[in-house]
Formats: C-alpha cells, structure tokens, sequence
C-alpha cells in the first residue's frame, strides 16, 4: 500500500517581515514554521498546532494558500499545506530543539541559506499558483499549476 503523509507550513508576514526557523533537524536551513498533520486532527488545526510548538505563538485566521505534492518511487506520496497568518498572539520561543526563531525581512528571504526546496515553497506562497507538483519521475522538477 502507498504511503501518504500530510504535513503543514504556515508564513506570519506583519510590517514586511516574516517569522522564520534556522531548522539544525532535518530539512536544515531558513523555512516556515510547519510539520506533520497526527491521526484524528485537520490540516487547519495541525498548521496552528505545529505553529505554537515551534514558536511560542498563537495564529489565528489563517489561509489556505496552495499546496505542494512530493510523489516518490513505491506510490509515496507527501503533501505539505501551505497557509499564511498576520495575526497571533503570544511570546516568542526564539530558541527550540527544530532551531533558532527570528524575524527576517521578507524581500531579503531568497538571500539566505534556504531550507531544501524553499525555493519550490515560496513560488507557491508568493505567487498564489495554488499547486506544486513533484515527480521521481522527472528528477523533482516543479511543475506549477
């Protein structure tokens, strides 16, 4: 049988800056905040979940703003939901086990160490494509829609 997994990323944008991780994990470098989806939850109340576990913060009215579809050898199939926020509450955690916590400005994102295939994230994120599709069969070439 095919494994799928659902997981999550969410940008809080607020003043030009957005709310980044430095992941030292897996998936190292600059990213969103974000994870997986567990048994029994949404991907709306997961995004908020993972969120606050690896900020500190409280987002509240996010929205959907597209997806990427990772589709490997064996049928594996690995989704992320992409969300974005302006709004939260709370204190920041600038320090976790996932990596340090900061503001950036957002125009200077593209500048930095990305974490893999951000790039991939942020065309969705930016230019609202709504999806991201990638193959094993194609060497993982995006293909937007």
């Amino acid at each position: 049988m095919a494994k799928t997994v659902l997981t999550n990323m969410t940008m809080l944008e607020e003043d030009g800056r957005v709310l980044v991780i430095d992941r030292v994990k897996r998936f190292q470098g600059i990213a969103f905040p974000g994870g997986k989806t567990e048994i029994g939850e949404s991907i709306h109340d997961s995004a908020i979940r993972e969120f606050r576990e690896e900020t500190g913060l409280a987002i509240t009215k996010i929205e959907n703003c597209g997806f990427l579809y990772w589709e490997g050898e064996d049928e594996y199939k690995y989704f992320v939901f992409l969300f974005k926020a302006k709004e939260y509450l709370g204190e920041l955690k600038e320090n976790t086990d996932e990596g340090s916590v900061f503001w950036m400005e957002k125009a200077k994102l593209r500048e930095c160490k990305l974490a893999p295939h951000m790039e991939k994230y942020l065309t969705v994120f930016e230019d609202s494509c709504g999806e991201c599709f990638c193959t094993y069969k194609d060497g993982y070439e995006p293909h937007y829609r």
